[in-house]
């Protein structure tokens, strides 16, 4: 196992938008190495935009993002991708695949074409399939499988691509309770384990407060909120993050804040 500190996360005054429509303003966010934060706020926040700047698939108009030091606008997209692994929401089905054969794609900035035609499947196939329990589905059809199953593939592709940073866009989207707690204890798990640096896109106010270290919530483009959930998951944080009017409590077992939403605030447009 790799022992030396994964890559901490620094973005740095950080501006990025499209023409008319600015999306993210002057974001400032330092993820310390090994530390697992959520990234929560409503739809249109810019929360998928930021984890895309920090995966090096969009570049800051202003500002910059580091990755272990190095500014990632200097790096080309698979030599990131070498760097940091990126779980989108969502992935179109590709028919007849196996999930043997979509782990191994996880490879590719590794390897290259050429690896990836040269040589069959390594090490970090091998166990990424082993470590989110997939191991024994490698030769089924991926279009065969449950949501829950199809998301843990989708995580052991990230895993495959063998870095040190993950970052996951709401990796519980369209699954039922029991798999979203087995994706997210999974992504705990793997995260001591493989030591690594994680960020996580989530919905979910209450699981975010559950599994992450550090919740830091964004509003029209802007960090807001930012701390360890007992300190900023308050009723007033549930007002200016989320405009919904509720009480916070705590988990008598695990001593994580527990929110009861009562109304929403606006009238949603």
């Amino acid at each position: 196992m790799d022992l030396t500190e994964p890559p901490g996360i620094s973005v740095e005054g950080a501006d990025f938008g499209y023409p008319g429509r600015p999306v993210l303003r002057d974001v400032d966010l330092r993820v310390p190495p090994g530390e697992l934060t959520a990234l929560v706020g409503l739809n249109g926040c810019g929360k998928s935009t930021l984890l895309r700047l920090v995966a090096g698939l969009l570049r800051p108009d202003r500002g910059r993002v580091l990755l272990g030091g190095d500014d990632l606008a200097r790096l080309g997209r698979r030599a990131a991708a070498r760097r940091v692994a990126l779980l989108h929401q969502s992935a179109p089905a590709v028919p007849g695949m196996t999930v043997r054969q979509l782990v191994r794609q996880g490879r590719y900035a590794q390897r290259g074409p050429l690896g990836m035609l040269r040589d069959g499947e390594d090490a970090a196939v091998r166990r990424a399939l082993a470590d989110t329990g997939v191991a024994s589905w490698a030769d089924r059809p991926v279009d065969a499988l449950s949501g829950g199953e199809r998301q843990r593939v989708r995580l052991a592709m990230a895993l495959a691509q063998d870095t040190r940073v993950l970052l996951l866009d709401e990796p519980t989207t369209y699954l039922d309770l029991r798999h979203q707690l087995e994706v997210l204890q999974t992504v705990v798990r793997l995260r001591a384990e493989r030591g690594m640096t994680v960020v996580m896109v989530l919905h979910d106010l209450g699981h975010a407060a559950r599994f992450a270290e550090r919740v830091v919530a964004l509003r029209d483009g802007r960090i807001v909120a930012d701390g360890a959930p007992k300190e900023v998951v308050t009723p007033a944080f549930l007002a200016e993050v989320l405009d919904v009017a509720g009480r916070v409590g705590e988990d008598p077992h695990g001593g994580w804040p527990v929110c009861y939403p009562d109304h929403p605030l606006t009238a949603s447009t």
